[in-house]
């Protein structure tokens, strides 16, 4: 089947964006299944970087069709912002669509989600306070305005109204913060509407067309596997769901029609944010990874936490996901350093766990299990086939491959397009 979903295993971060523009090519039409403008992908074409928060990342390629699809929360104007900074770039627009279904995020749910991240104090999530989880919540809380009532202005008006009164009153009760005036914030989303109204369909229509004519369609998530709402390290995760699982309801799709699931898989871990980070390292090793990698947030430019590659957090994640294939990034990144180590399980009280732990105080307290592997010490961003790569690059990424119980399908050594390596095609 020619449908592909490309998602994170670790906690974000891991190089989707890289993967997901490579296989576009191929593909006639790229999906977005979740998340907001909480998430970035940094992708490099010909020399020139592209920062996408809302975007599918097939944009960059004309003639693809490329849907927003309605488990996707969206900010109208980061969203016409974003496209029109790729506009005056040269990038053909007009293969997007944005599901009549999103749910859209409004000024109210930025100054909560931030007044909410300031009073948890010390039990902080860490969010982006980009009004993500407060629009995730009025959607479940069946206050939520979507597209279809944006392009309405007469219901958009009065379900506005309603929500405004509301949002108002917790504002001043609650936080002590002044809330919104009715006709500015309204005056200024049905600006919003005109402009987008003509990217707006009935996007899970048009892709089970797409998919029943037989056409190759990519399935793009945002964050990843431990920042899903119910799998992940709960409470510090997102909104919604990075999973493979997520494309069905986010998309609009029934799972029969899954073709193959990729991970992704960034050759060290990192995470932004706060919770336990089993494998993390608070020293001059996880200094230099940050460094050499540039890791700092797309979306927020804050540091990220550094830490050893842990294969029981992919294993996991493949087993979550159903993962045929893992995308390996960043190997370049490792280049350099003369020992490696790899987490290939936990150890609890003494005792081995077998199973992911849900409870973070056990998660705070597990003993990774290391395995130690010597570095290769030389340059293999130059390296284009997998059989050229030194021995122990090779060894680190196979025993990667056993501990987490899933095959090898791509090796990234660097940010641009050729600098990818093809096992599996994933489109076959």
């Amino acid at each position: 089947m020619g449908s592909v979903v490309v998602m994170g295993t670790q906690w974000g971060d891991e190089g989707k964006g890289k993967i997901v523009d490579y296989l576009a090519e191929q593909a006639d039409v790229v999906v977005r299944y979740q998340g907001g403008n909480n998430a970035g992908h940094t992708v490099v074409v010909g020399g020139e970087e592209f920062k996408l928060h809302l975007l599918p990342s097939g944009i960059l390629y004309n003639g693809k069709t490329c849907l927003i699809g309605n488990g996707v929360v969206i900010d109208p104007g980061v969203l016409l912002k974003e496209i029109k900074g790729v506009q005056a770039r040269g990038i053909d627009t007009s293969g997007l669509k944005i599901s009549n279904r999103a749910h859209v995020i409004m000024p109210y749910h930025r100054l909560l989600d931030e007044a909410e991240e300031i009073a948890r104090g010390d039990f902080k999530i860490g969010t982006t306070k980009r009004g993500i989880g407060p629009c995730y919540m009025d959607k479940n809380s069946r206050c939520g305005i979507r597209i279809v009532d944006l392009m309405d202005a007469e219901e958009f008006a009065l379900v506005l109204k309603r929500n405004i009164e509301a949002k108002n009153r917790l504002l001043k009760c609650m936080y002590d913060m002044d809330g919104f005036d009715y006709e500015t914030v309204k005056a200024e989303y049905l600006a919003y509407a005109e402009q987008l109204r003509p990217y707006v369909a009935d996007t899970s229509y048009e892709l089970n067309e797409s998919i029943d004519a037989g056409e190759k369609v990519l399935f793009e998530g945002a964050q990843a596997t431990l920042l899903d709402l119910d799998h992940g390290t709960y409470p510090y995760v997102t909104s919604s769901h990075p999973i493979a699982g997520g494309v069905c309801v986010g998309a609009g799709i029934g799972p029969t029609k899954i073709g193959k699931v990729v991970g992704v898989v960034k050759a060290y871990t990192t995470r932004v944010g706060e919770g336990p980070f089993p494998s993390e390292l608070h020293d001059a090793v996880g200094d230099h990874i940050r460094e050499r990698g540039h890791e700092y947030g797309t979306t927020t430019g804050r540091p990220r936490r550094c830490g050893w590659l842990d294969a029981r957090v992919v294993r996991y994640a493949g087993k979550l996901s159903g993962i045929d294939y893992m995308a390996i990034t960043r190997l370049d990144i490792l280049d350099e350093m003369k020992t490696l180590k790899i987490c290939v399980g936990y150890t609890y009280k003494g005792q081995p766990l077998n199973e992911f732990p849900a409870s973070l105080k056990v998660l705070a307290e597990v003993e990774p299990v290391y395995e130690e592997l010597p570095g290769w010490q030389s340059d293999t961003t130059a390296i284009r086939r997998y059989e050229d790569l030194p021995l122990n690059a090779r060894r680190y990424l196979e025993r990667l491959s056993e501990a987490a119980e899933i095959k090898i399908g791509i090796v990234s050594v660097g940010p641009r397009r050729d600098q990818t390596m093809i096992l599996h095609e994933m489109f076959a």
